[in-house]
């Protein structure tokens, strides 16, 4: 199964899902998905993977990465909406505007700013890239909310 999705405010910005029937992919998928992914000149793609990716595929994708950018999560991740969780505080992606914004009012360099890990299962589910702001709102005792 395939599907190719654009973003409501940027239909120039493609990305490609991908749902391989082999319970292991191999490199030979993962060039196919290459192809595809360069004739239609998408270079974002979502790898949805039965159980894992064979070693050779991890380095298939590793060497493609200059040019595509494929994230890939088993199917049993996806199981559970993560930012429905009670424990998630709520994430909001700041568009480069709002960053700008929020580097003047508080007089920040990005490297003043937290690190998210590009591991981290929030990071993964928005698919941020490096130097992206998140705004993370939590519940707190004293203050009420917390920004």
């Amino acid at each position: 199964l395939l599907q190719l999705v654009t973003k409501v405010d940027d239909p120039n910005n493609k990305l490609f899902v991908f749902f391989p029937d082999e319970e292991k992919v191999d490199v030979k998928t993962i060039t196919s998905y290459a192809e595809q992914m360069r004739q239609q000149e998408v270079k974002r793609a979502i790898l949805i993977v039965e159980k894992d990716i064979s070693p050779f595929a991890k380095k298939a994708l590793a060497e493609a990465q200059p040019k595509f950018f494929v994230e890939v999560f088993k199917e049993s991740e996806l199981l559970v909406d993560i930012t429905e969780h009670e424990l998630v505080p709520k994430h909001e992606v700041l568009t480069e505007e709002e960053k700008t914004q929020l580097m003047q009012r508080y007089k920040l360099k990005d490297s003043q700013l937290p690190r998210m890990y590009t591991t981290d299962p929030i990071t993964r589910y928005f698919g941020l890239e490096r130097g992206q702001v998140v705004k993370i709102i939590r519940s707190s005792e004293t203050a009420g909310r917390y920004v």
